[in-house]
């Protein structure tokens, strides 16, 4: 058994320990009410805006945006976000564990990938693994600003109109409740089939100045909002998985000190009986 001096620091770390995790829980239990309010906020837009998206696509038209046109697939790209702290439990490694299966699965069709990366977690994991990273951003705070991630999108954009990227898709943690926050991975463009159905009607619409002019503007705004909707649905589930996972550090931590202080008493009554013991049987030899 380690003596009463050792255990006694191992108890002192313990503490210092839980002190940490307890503020980190506190710190995230104050912020999640905000960020659940700004994804609450912005998720009715981002719904209008695929369903209007929705409808366009519907429509009997002579010209067809490149973001509806399907086409083959020989390379595609991600948008990936991630926190930029860790201590959120296995938030980030949920998400990463599905995209490299996803990569891996691509790889055996002949496919190449391209990424570009939001947040510091995704931005060092993927340039650790040689994944061809196009852009990055990180450090985005607890109120992301669209300004902040149109860099990244056009980067994006730019390479599929560009015939670079056949198809992009946007992946984060969705939001379900504080307990629950799952990887996501939507198809941003070409549109995916439940917004581009293949029924058309025989109406469309009127465009001023004209049909190419509007729908760049209204399919950029719409995949603008479905990025950033994506991350603060991100930065909710981060707010989240922390506060959870360092209530369980906090509780295992309580459990540690506890089992520590049992050993702690043990190994002094032990030193203590020891000593009694060797007075005794000094008190009798004399």
């Amino acid at each position: 058994m380690a003596g009463g001096r050792e255990i006694k620091s191992k108890i002192k770390s313990v503490q210092n320990t839980r002190k940490v995790t307890r503020a980190l829980e506190m710190v995230s239990a104050s912020k999640i009410r905000k960020a659940q309010d700004r994804m609450k906020a912005s998720r009715p837009y981002a719904r209008v805006m695929r369903q209007v998206i929705g409808h366009l696509a519907q429509a009997s038209t002579d010209y067809r945006h490149p973001f509806m046109v399907e086409r083959p697939v020989k390379r595609v790209g991600y948008v990936i976000v991630s926190s930029d702290r860790g201590l959120a439990g296995g938030l980030n490694n949920n998400l990463f564990r599905r995209l490299l299966a996803e990569f891996r699965s691509w790889h055996e069709q002949g496919v190449e990938i391209d990424v570009v990366t939001i947040g510091q977690k995704a931005s060092v994991f993927f340039r650790r693994l040689k994944v061809n990273m196009l852009a990055s951003v990180t450090h985005l705070g607890d109120v992301p600003r669209l300004e902040q991630l149109v860099g990244v999108i056009k980067v994006m954009l730019d390479a599929y109109t560009g015939g670079q990227v056949d198809r992009v898709y946007v992946c984060y943690n969705h939001f379900v409740n504080t307990m629950t926050q799952k990887p996501t991975m939507d198809q941003l463009v070409p549109l995916p089939a439940s917004d581009a159905p293949v029924a058309k009607h025989d109406w469309d619409y009127i465009y001023e100045p004209d049909a190419a002019t509007v729908l760049e503007h209204v399919l950029t705004r719409y995949i603008e909002a479905q990025v950033y909707q994506a991350v603060i649905e991100n930065v909710a589930s981060e707010h989240a998985a922390r506060m959870v996972a360092m209530k369980a550090a906090s509780d295992n931590a309580t459990k540690l000190i506890g089992t520590l202080s049992l050993m702690y008493n043990k190994a002094r009554q032990a030193a203590i009986t020891q000593e009694i013991s060797e007075i005794v049987g000094g008190a009798a030899a004399v």
